[in-house]
């Protein structure tokens, strides 16, 4: 099945914490790997130690016996309302750009939308099952998207 660039997948869950706190875990992508099934965490690049635009990062990400890594770039910042990365693939083609968005539910909790733009092109999508294992991306990217929110919101919740 394929999907046309620009395709948009999300997903959405409250966690019983605060904005900044939410945002804290989601914006140290060094820790991503703790949440997504997919991901296996992040090295940060050129002296980067935080999320801030233009900061660089590599991500590690596995499917089974299938590991790659991309090229991301920080998009936006904004502490406690969104953060956003534009991902690139070994070769610098275009992949996705991910976002998180918090806002407060009106009881000291944030409301979390992650979301993936899908930007490949011909090239990626036609040879990214072959590095990846997954051949329908946007159906991966549901389950995944689902997984990450659900582990977050239990550990941040159970306070880690």
């Amino acid at each position: 099945m394929r999907h046309a660039m620009g395709h948009v997948v999300e997903g959405a869950t409250t966690i019983a914490a605060p904005p900044e706190a939410v945002y804290a875990a989601i914006a140290d992508v060094t820790r991503m790997g703790e949440w997504s099934p997919e991901n296996a965490g992040a090295t940060w690049l050129g002296g980067a130690t935080e999320a801030k635009p233009g900061a660089r990062f590599t991500g590690h990400n596995k499917n089974g016996r299938h590991h790659w890594s991309t090229s991301c770039t920080v998009v936006s910042a904004d502490r406690g309302r969104e953060i956003s990365w534009e991902v690139r693939s070994t070769f610098s083609l275009p992949v996705s750009l991910w976002k998180y968005q918090f806002a407060p539910d009106g009881s000291g909790g944030t409301r979390v939308t992650e979301s993936v733009e899908d930007r490949r092109g011909v090239l990626i999508r036609t040879f990214a099952p072959l590095v990846t294992g997954v051949n329908d991306r946007p159906a991966r990217n549901r389950e995944t998207i689902q997984s990450t929110l659900a582990q977050l919101k239990r550990a941040l919740e159970a306070g880690s």
